[in-house]
């Protein structure tokens, strides 16, 4: 017994230890990197006032700031009829449509981008509309969500007493749900921001050289013109602008909790609501689904018409690469393989950690889901080219890298599980002899066996499309799928553009089976 308590308490120690320490080696240590290059870069503390007084640095944060504004405002509006559908209403399919709008978010933005190219005219595809509008295809996800789930939850009661005062919809919609709406829709879109404020690969791919956010400027000082002194300027601007959003972020989510109640299952919609929730289900959908299909038809264009010459071409050697194109596939899988089992390992420690009340590694661990993908592979260039961690010219600084963007998907899977285990269940096996241990695998794990299913299925995924910091670190004959597709969508011709469809369509595929297959584990039925 001594010894099962000793083992527990050992275990608590790392639930805390290895998290922290995995952040501070892989996050705060690129970070002070980026901050010692750009205040320090000669022993002397110089604050880099040349960089970022530039007007040309001034041109590209105001860009950065009001496209990010704009694209949140269109994404709200494009996601709350949907909300307002799936939270309000039963219908056939709500489950699957659910999974549906997931499917946008989870995919690369390099893919994203890349279907845009193929859905928009010449002349549209390189503007900032298109910026915009895949901006919106990319974020429904995260407003249908957040807002959606808040709106399932409020008391319907309150509005029932406005109708009987008689209100009109349009009054009780203003006076009553609005209000009790804001906070959920103010975290949404401060999320929403985050996301189109630090944005890379939509805006790399689609930007051109005529537009260019912060995130993509850090990019092309460090890796185009080589000037890292002004690369670490600008991600320190970013990373004040980020901490700043992630502050208000959290705040806004801190208020969610106040308006929410139980109530009973939704109801089915009738009348005119019907037509609503179909116009905006039905709608939704179709936006959701035109650029992916777009990806797909113009991956099958060839000069005389339609052919699977652009997949053929994905197992001929090319000058794009130093390797087949189809390494790259089996790379991006091992890469995310490895990334996943690390975030596991870390995620599943810091859950339980935060399960039990460490509120502050919580926010903690969020983090880098918030830090700019660029500037963490820029860190990461700086900070790993010396003994302990020379990690440069290793493959595995890869799906590190990957990993740390995919341990807030994994806490965020398997918390509100922990929190939901019956601490009697535990208690009761041990009344009847269970040691500690046995209660750790003859109870928790099976009742957290679809939980880890779903943290393992997102780590998989976001680690199979992270593109930010894979491209600044990954070597040259280890490219991921979502780095080659970058490359040829640089080089001239058509041949290398239907090769970059080919494999975008390839991730899409690979990506959205995986969020499916997550998705589904989530809300099919329990185990009995």
């Amino acid at each position: 017994m001594d010894r099962d308590r000793r083992a527990l308490s050992v275990g608590g120690v790392a639930t805390v230890a290895v998290p922290v320490a995995f952040l501070a080696a892989f996050f705060a240590w690129p970070l002070v990197a980026i901050l010692e290059r750009s205040l320090a870069g000669d022993g002397t503390v110089d604050l880099p006032h040349d960089v970022l007084t530039r007007r040309s640095t001034l041109e590209v944060a105001w860009f950065t700031l009001w496209q990010a504004v704009v694209s949140t405002a269109l994404t709200l509006v494009a996601a709350l009829p949907l909300a307002w559908a799936l939270a309000r209403f039963s219908f056939r399919g709500r489950s699957l449509v659910e999974a549906l709008v997931l499917v946008p978010f989870v995919l690369p933005t390099v893919v994203v981008a890349t279907a845009f190219l193929a859905l928009l005219p010449d002349g549209v595809e390189r503007t900032v509309w298109a910026i915009l509008l895949a901006h919106v295809f990319f974020n429904v996800a995260i407003v249908v969500r957040i807002v959606g789930a808040f709106w399932a939850g409020l008391d319907p009661s309150l509005d029932d007493a406005a109708a009987t005062l008689g209100a009109s919809p349009y009054r009780r919609h203003r006076l009553v749900t609005a209000p009790l709406l804001a906070p959920a829709v103010a975290a949404a879109a401060s999320i929403v921001f985050l996301f189109c404020f630090t944005s890379f690969g939509v805006i790399v791919v689609l930007g051109g050289i005529r537009y260019a956010t912060l995130e993509v400027e850090i990019y092309n000082q460090a890796a185009r013109l080589f000037d890292l002194r002004a690369a670490a300027a600008l991600a320190l601007l970013q990373l004040a602008a980020v901490a700043a959003t992630v502050l208000v972020s959290g705040r806004l989510e801190r208020r969610l909790g106040g308006a929410r109640t139980r109530r009973g299952p939704a109801p089915r919609p009738t009348g005119r609501d019907r037509v609503r929730v179909g116009l905006a289900v039905g709608c939704s959908l179709a936006l959701l689904a035109l650029p992916p299909l777009a990806l797909v038809v113009r991956s099958l264009r060839v000069a005389d018409g339609y052919g699977l010459d652009h997949y053929a071409s994905l197992l001929d050697e090319t000058p794009a690469l130093l390797v087949v194109p189809w390494h790259a596939i089996l790379n991006s899988l091992l890469f995310a393989g490895a990334a996943t089992a690390i975030a596991l390992t870390v995620g599943v420690l810091a859950a339980v950690a935060v399960a039990r009340g460490r509120r502050g590694l919580d926010a903690l661990l969020m983090l880098p889901l918030g830090a700019s993908a660029a500037m963490l592979g820029f860190g990461f260039l700086l900070a790993f080219d010396d003994p302990p961690l020379d990690l440069r010219s290793s493959v595995l600084i890869v799906p590190i890298a990957q990993a740390l963007v995919a341990i807030p998907f994994v806490v965020r899977s398997l918390v509100p599980a922990l929190r939901a285990v019956e601490a009697r269940l535990g208690e009761a096996a041990a009344v009847l002899g269970a040691s500690p241990w046995q209660v750790r695998r003859e109870i928790d794990l099976p009742l957290l066996a679809r939980p880890l299913a779903v943290a393992a299925g997102l780590a998989f995924a976001v680690a199979l499309g992270e593109f930010g910091a894979t491209v600044f670190i990954a070597r040259a004959d280890w490219p991921t799928v979502p780095v080659s597709i970058f490359r040829f969508l640089g080089r001239p011709g058509a041949d290398n553009v239907g090769t970059a469809m080919a494999l975008s369509v390839t991730l899409m595929i690979l990506v959205t089976a995986v969020a499916l297959a997550s998705e589904r584990s989530l809300v099919g039925r329990p185990p009995r």
